[in-house]
Formats: structure tokens, sequence, C-alpha cells
């Protein structure tokens, strides 16, 4: 699995941003997909997950309540909708795939992963 992260931006606090991750591969709608960050100086963190349905989703604590992800299966491409954006939101978001059905949030669970896309939130 290939994964193309895009969406990144400048953008105000308390504003919005989509990320997308396109895939490429047959075994998209197999595998578990995931959104982690990582800021200047700090270790990358998970921020959400999504099953291979769409059916289950976990996300950080730092984010809930504001950032949606989903995947259309069909297009190959998985979103993160974030809303009610921080200071704190500033980072590079990866996205990353990972070869079982369950669910997982940790940087380690993960097979693939994509280049990443700045997010830089400013006020």
């Amino acid at each position: 699995v290939q994964l193309q992260a895009s969406g990144g931006g400048l953008v105000q606090v308390g504003g919005s941003l989509r990320l997308s991750c396109a895939a490429s591969g047959r075994t998209f709608s197999s595998v578990v997909m995931g959104w982690f960050r990582q800021a200047p100086g700090k270790e990358r963190e998970f921020v959400a997950t999504i099953n291979f349905s769409g059916g289950a989703t976990n996300y950080a604590d730092s984010v809930k309540g504001r950032f949606t992800i989903s995947r259309d299966n069909a297009k190959n491409t998985m979103y993160l909708q974030m809303n009610s954006l921080k200071l704190e939101d500033t980072a590079v978001y990866y996205c990353a795939a990972r070869r079982t059905t369950w669910i997982a949030v940790s940087v380690e669970q993960y097979d693939y992963w994509g280049q990443g896309t700045q997010v830089t939130v400013s006020s």
C-alpha cells in the first residue's frame, strides 16, 4: 500500500481543514487506517484510526469532538475533518495503514506511511 497525504495548510485558530490520504493498491478496503502527527521537537503521536469498514473509530483525547476520521473505500481515500483547530494542533500529519482488522493507536503497529502534510494553526 502506498499512501499520499494532502490537504494541509495555514489556518487560523478556530478554523477547519480536511486532510485526505489517497492509497494505491487493491487491499485498501481490508486495512486499518490511521492519522498521526508530529510537532517540532516532539515524538509522533496518534490522532485517529478507523477500521476497514469505517464502522469502528478511535481518537486521541486531545482531538475528540473536534476531528472526524472517515474513509471511502470506493475511492481508496481516507479523510480527517479537523474543526475548531487550536495552536497545539500545528504539526506534520501522517497517514498510515495497518495490515490487520484491528484498530491500533501505536506508531509501531502500522506498516505503511505516507509522506506527511503540514498543518499550521496561527493566532
